[in-house]
């Protein structure tokens, strides 16, 4: 990917592409580089075709600690419209993770805050070591939560946010699991194991099929089951039972080998 960045490491693994945010100093809290060059590298990383998975990392002792303080101040004292308009591409970023076609998976271990937290529920899969903590702090700072709450409230719900928006309480990884923020909540040795683990489980599905899954959920989630929807999913299946690559997925299940995506 032709960008040099100075806040993060990039790493192929295979076919994962490993976003490791390295500002390991504070705790790989974002300011307007950071933003940036998230947002260009899950970009890059998402048209990629040979990327099958997306892993968000931190260096250091924690995930991301959220929003750097000096640069929320110095936000705060500039002209409104300078304000608003780093504000937008804080939301932006959120936004261009969690709308990635590839499967994005955060590996979360340490501090996960405020805007850390926000990144985590940004992406589509989140595993946890049981030494994560996860916090919406915001309201100790006299602000909201308010770039991340699509994201947090989608995975936790809203009847979840209310209490932890407004009391910013600490979530260790079990409690982070049992609401919905992480999928998986394992012991520090064995994180990098249980990401692999999933890595290898997307790897092994359709690219074609992952994309639409994704939009599938976007279609369905909160909606009621009345006629348009149940046509929608009709024709959503219908049209990819059609497609090239189910046609190689059934074919590769009744030949009993392996699809040609799992090669690539």
């Amino acid at each position: 990917m032709a960008m040099t960045y100075s806040t993060l490491r990039l790493e192929r693994r295979g076919a994962a592409l490993w976003i490791w945010m390295n500002r390991p100093e504070i705790h790989n809290a974002f300011d307007e580089t950071l933003i940036a060059e998230l947002a260009f590298a899950f970009a890059a990383g998402d048209a990629e075709r040979d990327v099958r998975a997306i892993v968000l990392a931190g260096e250091g002792k924690s995930f991301s600690a959220g929003a750097d303080l000096t640069w929320m101040r110095r936000q705060g004292a500039a002209a409104f419209e300078e304000n608003l308009a780093g504000a937008q591409r804080l939301a932006a970023l959120f936004r261009t993770i969690a709308l990635c076609e590839t499967p994005t998976l955060a590996r979360v271990h340490g501090a996960a805050l405020g805007g850390g937290m926000g990144l985590a529920a940004a992406c589509d899969i989140c595993v946890a070591s049981t030494a994560a903590r996860f916090a919406t702090t915001e309201v100790r700072l006299g602000i909201v939560p308010a770039a991340i709450a699509p994201y947090v409230v989608r995975a936790i719900g809203e009847r979840q946010a209310y209490r932890y928006f407004q009391t910013g309480e600490r979530i260790d990884a079990a409690r982070a699991r049992e609401i919905g923020l992480a999928h998986e909540a394992v012991p520090p040795e064995e994180l990098d194991a249980k990401v692999d683990e999933i890595v290898a489980a997307l790897v092994a599905g359709g690219p074609r099929a992952q994309a639409a899954a994704t939009d599938l959920i976007r279609a369905v989630a909160g909606r009621p089951v009345d006629d348009a929807m149940i046509e929608d999913t009709a024709r959503r299946i219908a049209t990819l039972r059609a497609s090239a690559e189910a046609r190689e997925g059934l074919g590769a299940f009744v030949d009993k080998r392996r699809p040609v995506w799992t090669d690539e």
